[in-house]
């Protein structure tokens, strides 16, 4: 009977083992999927980003930090601005399914030979690692960002991948998407914008904390003449009709 009972504990714990093993991963598809799904339609009040520098300023006692954030919805916004973010950010955007592969075969090229490393990351990526994840280099963060890229995919329209990434993205330090950033730094709601200043805006985003939108160094100056060149060259506002709806824009006229 000691031998049935050990052989009867063994199989227990096997059984156990075997429920943890697939259960745990597919616990987390089923609670990261429908984190994304209804973020479709529920308009995030916060990202990890914008916690984690919270709680920065709380650990190092920054007594005078107010962070800055104000949702508008995609009818809010400038029909310059997403063209520029676009411009600037991922030109592929409206083409790619989350990651841009071209992209990242010239940054691996290029860091191979030892130049100054090279991103590849796509606007879908960007918003799935200021949403939901951290900072950091690590493979873990890498294989998270990737999971969550395929998830905003398939179950976002790209206007809404655009719309999150405007909302959230991080225009000077405690500065969060671009109402926020038009209303600090230029005065004038999100609505408003300019091509200019819409190139101004995304010319700071590959370092927001170093780049001043308000009063831009000749970097900043040069990347946003760029920038506002490539939006151009793609069409302006146009190029993201047919997928995005762009404010301002009759996507049916245009394909008349």
């Amino acid at each position: 009977m000691r031998r049935n009972a050990r052989r009867g504990g063994r199989r227990g714990w096997r059984a156990w083992l075997f429920r943890i093993a697939w259960g745990v991963p597919l616990l987390f598809v089923v609670v990261t999927a429908l984190q994304v799904l209804a973020l479709r339609v529920i308009d995030p009040p916060t990202s990890a980003f914008m916690l984690d520098r919270q709680w920065q300023a709380f650990r190092n006692d920054e007594a005078g930090f107010t962070l800055r954030h104000e949702w508008v919805d995609w009818n809010a916004l400038s029909p310059e601005l997403p063209i520029a973010l676009v411009a600037a950010e991922d030109q592929q955007f409206p083409s790619h399914a989350g990651f841009d592969l071209a992209a990242i075969d010239k940054a691996l090229e290029n860091n191979a030979r030892g130049r100054p490393v090279r991103g590849a990351s796509t606007i879908t990526q960007q918003v799935a690692k200021n949403l939901f994840l951290w900072d950091g280099r690590s493979w873990l963060r890498k294989g998270l960002e990737a999971w969550y890229t395929v998830l905003i995919e398939l179950f976002w329209p790209k206007q809404r991948i655009l719309e999150v990434y405007a909302n959230i993205a991080e225009f000077g330090d405690g500065v969060y998407g671009a109402e926020a950033a038009a209303q600090a730094y230029l005065g004038k709601p999100a609505k408003r914008l300019s091509a200019a200043e819409s190139a101004r805006l995304a010319a700071v985003l590959p370092s927001p904390k170093r780049y001043s939108v308000r009063a831009p160094g000749s970097y900043v100056q040069r990347r946003a003449a760029w920038i506002a060149r490539q939006a151009r060259n793609l069409d302006g506002p146009q190029y993201l009709a047919a997928c995005c709806g762009v404010p301002g824009v009759d996507a049916d006229k245009l394909q008349r």
